[in-house]
């Protein structure tokens, strides 16, 4: 099991202006984004020990994220054989789009209407650095940490806690799903420049601009992994 780079910290982290993460909530994240890149593989075993000395915690803050991360369907623990990484169901693809179809466009127009002025400069950031990506970032996972990276942006500027959290869960299962056809699917880089015109949309207050452009590209997500199926 390697150390992998992590994707950028959001909810349910603590937020920025919020007190500093805990031992869990950096457990949490740590294996949480290794599970979500599969970093760790679909059914590997993950060890209380081995996890604690590569994110220099001890193994009580492992073992409070492995409880978290058993709520957000990705390992399960099994009496007497340990806690492994839940296995990538391509099944659930079509669940995991019928939510983010109705809720992404939500996030986007809510950010667009409610974003403060700090979260509006931050996606403007992230929008100068997604164009030309295709040029300029050839690796397809760093890639796809960029996409999550926007999209828990686009999240958080939402302004409502528990949307976000269930999106980060659902974009969590979905990322992994892509993970699994990565390099079978083109144009990585094409479907993450989609941001720009969608963070820009939020950034100018464009709500109904924002949700239509979120509202196609987790369709285009959903319509590039079955065409490799």
């Amino acid at each position: 099991m390697s150390a992998a780079p992590a994707l950028s910290a959001s909810t349910p982290e603590p937020s920025m202006q919020g007190p500093p993460p805990s031992l869990a909530d950096r457990a949490y994240v740590g294996i949480r984004d290794r599970l979500v890149m599969l970093d760790i593989r679909p059914g590997e075993p993950l060890n209380d020990d081995t996890l604690a000395q590569e994110l220099g915690t001890g193994r009580t803050p492992v073992r409070e994220a492995l409880k978290r991360l058993e709520g957000d369907r990705l390992v399960v623990a099994y009496p007497r054989r340990g806690t492994f990484a839940t296995a990538v169901d391509i099944t659930d693809l079509a669940h995991i789009s019928e939510i983010r179809v109705e809720l992404e466009p939500l996030a986007a127009s809510r950010a667009a209407r409610h974003a403060s002025d700090a979260c509006r400069a931050q996606l403007a950031g992230l929008a100068r650095d997604t164009v030309g990506l295709q040029s300029r970032v050839g690796d397809r996972r760093e890639l796809l940490r960029r996409d999550v990276r926007v999209h828990r942006e686009v999240y958080r500027a939402a302004g409502n806690p528990h949307l976000e959290d269930i999106l980060v869960r659902q974009d969590n299962l979905a990322t992994r799903i892509w993970c699994l056809f990565l390099d079978r699917i083109p144009a990585v880089a094409g479907h993450v420049e989609e941001h720009v015109g969608l963070l820009e949309a939020i950034v100018e207050g464009e709500a109904e601009q924002a949700a239509r452009l979120a509202l196609e590209h987790v369709v285009g997500f959903e319509r590039a992994v079955r065409a490799v199926l």
